[in-house]
Protein backbone atom coordinates (compact mmCIF):
# COMPACT_ATOMS: atom_id res chain seq x y z
CA UNK A 1 0.00 0.00 0.00
CA UNK A 2 1.01 3.49 -0.78
CA UNK A 3 0.51 6.18 1.55
CA UNK A 4 0.27 9.96 -0.44
CA UNK A 5 0.12 13.14 1.38
CA UNK A 6 -0.36 16.63 -0.47
CA UNK A 7 0.73 19.82 0.41
CA UNK A 8 1.06 23.35 -1.64
CA UNK A 9 -1.92 24.57 -2.24
CA UNK A 10 -3.48 27.97 -1.01
CA UNK A 11 -4.90 31.24 -2.26
CA UNK A 12 -3.31 32.59 -5.28
CA UNK A 13 -4.58 35.93 -7.74
CA UNK A 14 -5.24 34.98 -11.02
CA UNK A 15 -1.80 34.70 -13.25
CA UNK A 16 0.11 33.46 -10.08
CA UNK A 17 1.47 30.27 -10.09
CA UNK A 18 1.65 27.14 -7.07
CA UNK A 19 3.19 23.85 -7.13
CA UNK A 20 2.01 21.36 -5.43
CA UNK A 21 4.30 18.14 -4.01
CA UNK A 22 2.70 14.63 -3.24
CA UNK A 23 4.89 12.68 -0.77
CA UNK A 24 4.90 8.89 -1.52
CA UNK A 25 5.96 6.48 1.34
CA UNK A 26 5.18 3.17 1.85
CA UNK A 27 5.28 0.10 -1.26
CA UNK A 28 6.49 2.54 -3.46
CA UNK A 29 7.49 2.26 -6.93
CA UNK A 30 9.73 4.58 -9.95
CA UNK A 31 7.54 2.41 -11.88
CA UNK A 32 4.42 3.36 -10.53
CA UNK A 33 1.85 5.37 -12.32
CA UNK A 34 1.33 8.57 -10.50
CA UNK A 35 -0.69 11.88 -11.37
CA UNK A 36 -3.37 14.52 -10.17
CA UNK A 37 -6.97 14.88 -10.42
CA UNK A 38 -9.19 18.10 -9.13
CA UNK A 39 -12.60 18.43 -7.81
CA UNK A 40 -14.12 21.54 -8.20
CA UNK A 41 -17.50 22.05 -5.89
CA UNK A 42 -20.53 20.79 -7.88
CA UNK A 43 -18.28 18.91 -10.61
CA UNK A 44 -17.56 15.82 -10.94
CA UNK A 45 -13.29 14.79 -9.92
CA UNK A 46 -10.99 15.23 -13.47
CA UNK A 47 -7.82 14.79 -14.63
CA UNK A 48 -5.18 17.16 -14.69
CA UNK A 49 -2.36 15.25 -15.75
CA UNK A 50 -0.91 12.18 -15.47
CA UNK A 51 2.64 10.22 -15.10
CA UNK A 52 3.61 6.94 -16.30
CA UNK A 53 6.35 5.04 -14.67
CA UNK A 54 8.76 5.24 -17.52
CA UNK A 55 8.21 8.92 -17.92
CA UNK A 56 5.33 9.43 -20.42
CA UNK A 57 2.82 12.47 -19.42
CA UNK A 58 -0.70 13.23 -19.80
CA UNK A 59 -2.28 16.62 -20.07
CA UNK A 60 -5.96 17.67 -19.85
CA UNK A 61 -6.92 19.77 -22.25
CA UNK A 62 -7.55 22.90 -19.35
CA UNK A 63 -3.73 22.71 -18.15
CA UNK A 64 -1.92 22.15 -21.41
CA UNK A 65 0.90 24.59 -22.00
CA UNK A 66 0.63 25.80 -18.06
CA UNK A 67 0.85 22.88 -15.98
CA UNK A 68 3.72 20.36 -16.11
CA UNK A 69 3.67 17.19 -13.88
CA UNK A 70 7.04 15.85 -12.71
CA UNK A 71 8.81 12.86 -10.08
CA UNK A 72 11.86 13.06 -8.06
CA UNK A 73 12.15 9.44 -7.51
CA UNK A 74 14.70 9.51 -5.41
CA UNK A 75 13.10 11.09 -2.89
CA UNK A 76 9.54 10.00 -3.96
CA UNK A 77 7.63 12.89 -4.59
CA UNK A 78 4.95 13.78 -7.14
CA UNK A 79 5.28 17.59 -8.12
CA UNK A 80 2.45 19.43 -10.73
CA UNK A 81 3.89 23.01 -11.24
CA UNK A 82 1.01 25.11 -11.80
CA UNK A 83 1.36 28.49 -14.29
CA UNK A 84 -1.49 31.38 -15.51
CA UNK A 85 -3.31 29.93 -13.13
CA UNK A 86 -7.45 31.08 -13.64
CA UNK A 87 -10.62 30.99 -11.52
CA UNK A 88 -11.57 27.92 -13.43
CA UNK A 89 -8.86 26.20 -11.84
CA UNK A 90 -10.14 26.38 -8.25
CA UNK A 91 -10.81 22.69 -6.94
CA UNK A 92 -9.36 20.26 -4.28
CA UNK A 93 -6.23 18.63 -6.22
CA UNK A 94 -5.67 14.80 -5.63
CA UNK A 95 -2.44 12.92 -5.92
CA UNK A 96 -3.14 9.10 -7.00
CA UNK A 97 -0.93 6.15 -7.25
CA UNK A 98 -1.69 3.12 -9.47
CA UNK A 99 0.28 -0.02 -9.46
CA UNK A 100 0.71 -0.39 -13.21
CA UNK A 101 3.44 1.45 -15.31
CA UNK A 102 1.57 3.38 -17.50
CA UNK A 103 -1.51 5.22 -16.80
CA UNK A 104 -4.83 4.30 -17.53
CA UNK A 105 -7.98 6.82 -16.94
CA UNK A 106 -10.30 3.43 -16.28
CA UNK A 107 -8.38 2.26 -13.27
CA UNK A 108 -9.59 1.87 -9.88
CA UNK A 109 -6.40 3.68 -8.93
CA UNK A 110 -4.94 2.06 -5.34
CA UNK A 111 -4.19 5.04 -3.63
CA UNK A 112 -4.98 8.49 -3.31
CA UNK A 113 -4.30 11.60 -1.18
CA UNK A 114 -6.64 13.42 0.83
CA UNK A 115 -6.23 16.35 -1.48
CA UNK A 116 -4.58 19.55 -1.63
CA UNK A 117 -7.13 23.13 -1.89
CA UNK A 118 -5.75 25.38 -4.52
CA UNK A 119 -7.93 28.88 -5.13
CA UNK A 120 -7.59 31.35 -7.56
CA UNK A 121 -8.90 34.56 -6.99
CA UNK A 122 -9.91 37.12 -9.92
Amino acid sequence: QVQLVESGGGLVQAGGSLRLSCAASGSTSRFNAMGWYRQAPGKQRELVAAIDGVGGTNYAESGKGRFTISRDNTKNILYLQMNSLKPEDTAVYYCFSDSVVHFRPDRQFSSWGQGTQVTVSS
